[in-house]
């Protein structure tokens, strides 16, 4: 197809010199334009620019999308609007449509410039006037579509990742849990914080649900480690807890049940989890407490705060099959309030060679035993974020749970 000095497939360098690398595009140029002479000036005005790239000839605009969907380089169209098989605005849709990442710059008529504003409108970056054309307006025209095109590729790609995190954080919120409470004397607060960078759910888990009995049960977990697979199992955990409170089954059936899902579904072999599931008694004088390799919890009674740590079984998923768990009885009075929680709460460093640790996190619950449920668990969050703050910060997700009948502290 070679015509007027330009082969089908030649490729023209610029200036080597090294003021000329400044503007080493990496891209190809394809010129489509079916004049000869046209396409020999743009030839020599590239040559004589600043501009080091490939040029590539095509005088139909069936040739230049044949040569678009085979060219993996990033391209810059300069495109004649009046070919042989296409006339318009058209030309430029189509290009679009044949590769919608190329930069085009439309090439018009001195009377045209009202054409060339369309061109841009309909997806063009940029348009120059034949007649006037020189080295230095085509060099620039060039570099600036390209540029454009990609802060258009940016700005897509960045509305584009806007409108999924959006749809994550509402599918998350969607999944955390909402206590389903029958009985408005019993009081449950909770806070959580996945440790989890733009995360809203961890692989901390809780949940609240009273039975038609007028049962209470809770349960608080912790799923090893902090990616979104670990996030996606606990709310599956949390689910078939809930689903299995619901059916009636027992404290160790729900265990056995949620042991045997967890290894089903667990992404590797190494990965456990702990649990602690409550079950408070309608007249509020007792709650039954199974633990699964799961810390201890703490007893609210009046001002007074006391660490609990019934006897308890391994966690889930160590041993598949091989656990032994058993039920404790907790006597309670009235006003009485027992706080859950995972262990992101007291593992966070707060000296440089030491954490909170249980006994730190019991003497701060100490220090803040007058306070209401809601400020109880906000100040033991808070209190562990100040201290850890200086080394780090919380390292884990944290998952808080404030559970009582009709407490004045709740």
């Amino acid at each position: 197809m070679g015509t007027v000095g330009i082969p089908s497939q030649q490729e023209i360098t610029g200036d080597s010199s090294p003021s000329s690398l400044l503007w080493n595009v990496d891209a190809t140029i394809l010129l489509v334009e079916d004049d000869a002479g046209d396409a020999l000036l743009v030839e020599e005005m590239l040559t004589d620019s600043e501009l080091d790239s490939a040029l590539t000839w095509r005088k139909t605009l069936t040739e230049a999308r044949a040569f678009l969907r085979t060219c993996a380089a990033p391209v810059c169209v300069l495109l004649d609007l009046h070919l042989p098989d296409v006339h318009g605005l058209d030309a430029v849709r189509q290009i679009l449509e044949s590769d919608s990442e190329a930069a085009i710059v439309v090439l018009t008529g001195l009377d045209e410039s009202g054409t060339g504003l369309r061109a841009v409108a309909g997806g063009a970056q940029d348009y120059l006037v034949k007649g006037r054309l020189d080295p230095e307006m085509l060099s620039r025209a060039i570099r600036y579509a390209l540029q454009r095109k990609e802060v258009e590729r940016a700005a897509a790609a960045l509305r584009s990742n806007q409108l999924i995190a959006q749809e994550n954080a509402r599918l998350e919120l969607g999944l955390l849990p909402v206590p389903l409470l029958r009985d408005d004397r019993f009081q449950a607060r909770a806070r959580y914080e996945p440790g989890r960078v733009h995360g809203l759910l961890s692989g901390d888990f809780y949940d609240v649900v009273q039975t038609a009995d007028g049962a209470v049960h809770a349960v608080i977990g912790d799923v090893s480690g902090h990616s979104a697979a670990e996030a996606a199992l606990g709310v599956c955990l949390r689910v078939a807890w809930r689903t299995a409170v619901l059916c009636g089954t027992s404290h160790l059936e729900q265990i056995e049940l949620l042991e045997e899902i967890l290894v089903a579904e667990r992404s590797d072999s190494h990965v456990f989890a702990t649990m602690t599931s409550l079950t408070f008694a309608p007249d509020g004088r007792s709650v039954q407490i199974v633990r699964a390799g799961h810390p201890g919890l703490l007893l609210r009674r009046g001002e007074e705060v006391h660490w609990v740590e019934p006897e308890g079984g391994m966690a889930l998923g160590l041993l598949p099959g091989m656990g032994r768990w058993s039920t404790v009885d907790l006597p309670l009075v009235p006003g009485d309030s027992l706080v859950l929680f995972t262990d992101g709460l007291f593992e966070g460093r707060n000296g440089p060679d030491s954490r909170l640790g249980e006994e730190g996190l019991l003497e701060m619950a100490r220090a803040h035993g007058q306070l209401p449920g809601r400020g109880f668990v906000d100040a033991l969050v808070a209190g562990a974020a100040e201290g850890a703050a200086p080394y780090g910060g919380l390292a884990d997700d944290v998952a808080v749970l404030h559970l009582g009948w009709g407490s004045e502290l709740s």
